[in-house]
Order: structure tokens, then sequence, then C-alpha cells
């Protein structure tokens, strides 16, 4: 019987400081013995976003405090890991170095191995962490800077069936948010004011929604909503326009998830019981889970949502992303350099911006 594996992971993608100790063990259960989160939401929320700058400087405030925290409480003492796991990409430059110079000293001291790892490919495997489902299964990451339908067939393996054109959904939800006057970070406060108001409130456009398989496209949408907020004049006016771009947001998924499952099934046609999982930040907004949830039971799927702390952004999801690539041998060097655009799929045509064929 093999050794139990033991990972150090670290995540400092973008405004979170992260650590987390993972262990599978000898029968192949999986503990999360300790999942250190520092956010950053204070020192951003003056300038309504993240500010790159600022955000590695908290990092390297608070990286050696949240690692050494995450060790403490997973009761392990730091020389009995088996191999520490970094983001590496993607994310701002800046913020990716901070983590991965600090992974980098740990393995190289400690003499383990170093695993560069895609924050994207931490999403896709962060359902494996609960549950022991089998590859392939769809993917819908759905956070702050990426919107993705993939096909993850294997560690490493990964076929992208559509992303955004333009702005990522959560990016939508927070310029939606800043439009009606909520705080940074606003896109989860959304989902409250949408609660108060009427979905039929506001007409929205729901772009490129028969078109373009499962691409997707959020920015004409955010367009109007700041025309239509321009016309509000009371409170219940911004619920009415909250509820409106919450339920578009849903009907565009509903289509798109649908065309997304249609080809996930075309390409894999003796799959039993297809799975479905909702992963990223915005996997955490209920009205999405449920609408999503719904979805799958239409279709056939069976749908998978990761406990909040592992849709966002987390250490836990890096540290197995470890373990499962130290499995297949997939073990990198402490050369491995920050990659601020990294995607999934490097045979997906790159989608964003003028051009891109909506047909």
């Amino acid at each position: 019987m093999r050794k139990s594996l033991i990972f150090l992971g670290i995540e400092s993608s973008c405004d979170e400081t992260a650590a987390s100790i993972v262990r599978e063990n000898q029968d192949g259960s999986i503990d999360i013995l300790s999942n250190i989160v520092s956010s950053q939401i204070k020192e951003h929320k003056p300038f309504g976003g993240v500010v790159p700058e600022l955000a590695a400087r908290s990092h390297v405030e608070k990286i050696d405090v949240i690692i050494e925290k995450a060790i403490k409480e997973s009761g392990i003492s730091i020389k009995t890991i088996t191999g520490v796991a970094t983001t590496a990409g993607p994310g701002l430059l800046v913020c990716l170095m901070v983590g991965m110079s600090a992974g980098k000293t740990i393995a190289t001291f400690l003499k383990k191995p170093f695993l560069a790892i895609n924050h994207l490919e931490g999403h896709a495997l962060s359902p494996r962490l609960i549950q022991k489902i089998k590859f392939p299964y769809l993917l819908l990451l759905i956070s702050g800077g990426h919107s993705q339908f993939l096909e993850v067939q294997g560690v490493n393996k990964y076929k992208r069936l559509g992303t955004t054109i333009d702005d990522a959904l959560g990016e939508a939800f927070d310029k939606t948010a800043k439009i009606l006057g909520i705080d940074f970070p606003g896109g989860p406060k959304i989902e409250k004011f949408a609660k108060l108001g009427d979905k039929n409130g506001f007409v929205l456009p729901k772009p490129i929604l028969h078109k373009s398989g499962c691409n997707l496209s959020f920015s004409g949408l955010k367009t109007a909503v700041l025309h239509a907020s321009k016309a509000i004049k009371t409170k219940q006016g911004k619920y009415d326009l909250a509820a409106s771009f919450q339920h578009t947001i849903n009907e565009i998924l509903k289509i798109k998830s649908k065309k997304a499952m249609q080809m996930f099934l075309q390409n894999n046609k003796k799959i039993k019981n297809p799975y479905f999982v909702i992963a990223g930040g915005v996997a955490a907004n209920k009205s999405i889970r449920n609408n999503l949830e719904n979805v799958c039971k239409e279709n056939g799927f069976e749908n998978l949502f990761p406990p909040s702390s592992l849709c966002s952004d987390n250490a836990a999801m890096i540290a197995w992303a470890g373990i499962e690539r130290y499995k297949k041998k997939l073990i990198d060097n402490t050369k491995f350099s920050a990659r601020p655009r990294w995607p999934l799929d490097e045979k997906a045509p790159f989608l964003k911006g003028a051009g891109v064929d909506h047909s």
C-alpha cells in the first residue's frame, strides 16, 4: 500500500493570500487539514476594485503568517509534507510572484518536489476533493476573471467548449453592483438586492444567446444596465434592476449550459450518468445554483457544486491539484516562471476583443 500524500498549497493569484495542507490517505480518502484564506477587501474598497500593487504588497506582508497558520492548524510537521504546490497563473504577475517565491523557497529548503499549478486546473479538479467523480465531466467555471465551459477529460487534459468573448461573469456582477452604488466587492450583494426586486422590471439584452455555440458575452448586458440605471429615481428601482440583471444572467446560463451539455454528450456518447460541475466564486450565488440544478434535472445530468469555501479562491484546491499532478509524475522545477495568461486548453483560440465570429 502506498504512502499518504501530503501537500502544502499556496494561492496568491489576485487578492486572496491563502495556504492549505491537504492529505490523501492510503485508502484514497482525503482530509483538508487546513485551509486558510486572508482577504484584502479593506485594502481595495476605497478604490472600487483590486489594485495590483496594493495586492502584491499585502501578499508580501501576509504570506509567511498565513503559511505558518496553515501548518500549525494542520497539526503536522512541515518536514513530513510530500511536496509544495503553488499557483503559477493565470493572474496578476506581481501577485503570483509572491506566492511562487514562497513556495519555491520552502520546496528548495526541504528538498521536496515543487509543482506549478494552473489556477483554473485547481478549480477544475476541486470537486474531486469532496467526491470521487470519474473523468470526463462537464465544468462551468464562473469567477471574477473567468467564465468557461470545459470538458474535464483528466488531469492535465482539458477541452474548452465555450468561453466569454469579453467580460467574465463575476466582473459583470461587480460592475453592475458599482453602477447600483454597492460598495466593493459588490457582486455577492446583487443577490440581496435582487430578492427585493421585480425580475421583470427591466428588459435587458442577452448577447449572442442563440449564436456562437456556448460562448458567452456580458459586455452588452453591462452597458444596458448602465443606461437603464440613469432613469432610476428610487431604491426600489435599483432592486428591480438588480433582479432583472440576475434573471437575465440565469436565462443566458440556462440556454448556454444546455448547448454545452449537448456538445459534451456528442463528444462522449458512451458516458452514463454525466456530471455537470459548477465552480468559481459566482457559483456561490444561490439563484444561479437553483437555476443550474433545474437545467441538470431537465437534461439528465448530475449537478455538483463544491462547497463555498472551495468555490472562491483558496489554496486547498491548489494543494489537491498538486497531489493529482504528482500522482501523474507531472512535476516541475523551481525555474518555472509565473504565467499571467495560461489557458487550460492550449489549443483553444483566443476569443476576446474585436473580430470575434458570433455566427
